[in-house]
């Protein structure tokens, strides 16, 4: 429990433990067991009976989907603080996608009885994962209008201003996102081709830079005057 302890800052900070006494969130974290996952190790699979519910402690991963074409959609990615998959389990349920770790990954797993338990016990705790549950309703319903209704360039600025918010991180004097292009146009249902295109014309015009795997923004608020076409 030493290491669990050490990453109670971090907890506190979760959405999951929003308003929650301290002493309450050592109960439900000792509730809880730590495992680690490897760079693109699934951490589960789409259709795969629901057993556990995940908190993500360390690292970043992917939470996907995959069309009848076999292409891959990237349903959101997932920072340290956030519950990695469904909240909560219901006799019989399966997972309705697939988390895969994007680097090394360190989570916190209640069992299906335990963390069942812990949501009677503490209603705040209830409170929080019906929060959760319902954002991600919402941001899922925002997502499906703008791929119905905006063209490639502000849904690729919507999608980088989520990214700030979801797994930016401040570096000097810029923000850095740690995401692929590739992974940009599974995001926003474009062709990776689209996305360099938009890229490149954005970073000629001083918006943004991009590098391997990353991307850094001096500044958002152009990127949101982009956002509304």
């Amino acid at each position: 429990m030493t290491e669990t302890t050490q990453q109670s800052p971090l907890l506190e900070m979760s959405e999951l433990f929003a308003d929650l006494p301290g002493s309450d969130c050592k109960v439900i974290v000792s509730m809880a067991r730590t495992r680690d996952y490897l760079s693109r190790q699934v951490m589960f699979l789409l259709g795969g009976r629901i057993k556990e519910t995940l908190l993500l402690t360390g690292g970043r991963a992917k939470i996907t989907q995959v069309g009848e074409s076999g292409t891959e959609v990237i349903l959101r990615l997932t920072a340290p603080g956030e519950v990695i998959g469904e909240l909560g389990v219901v006799p019989g349920c399966t997972h309705s996608s697939t988390a895969v770790a994007l680097q090394e990954c360190k989570v916190l797993v209640w069992g299906a009885e335990a963390f069942q338990g812990a949501l009677d016990r503490f209603p705040i705790l209830q409170r929080n994962a019906k929060r959760i549950l319902q954002r991600r309703l919402d941001a899922l319903e925002n997502c499906f209008c703008q791929v119905s209704t905006q063209m490639a360039s502000p849904r690729l600025a919507h999608a980088l201003l989520r990214l700030i918010d979801q797994v930016g991180h401040k570096v000097n004097s810029h923000v850095e996102i740690n995401v692929s292009q590739e992974a940009l146009a599974q995001m926003t249902a474009m062709t990776s081709f689209t996305v360099s295109r938009l890229l490149t014309t954005w970073e000629n015009q001083g918006l943004l830079r991009v590098r391997r795997q990353a991307i850094e923004i001096p500044d958002f608020l152009p990127l949101m005057g982009l956002s509304k076409g």
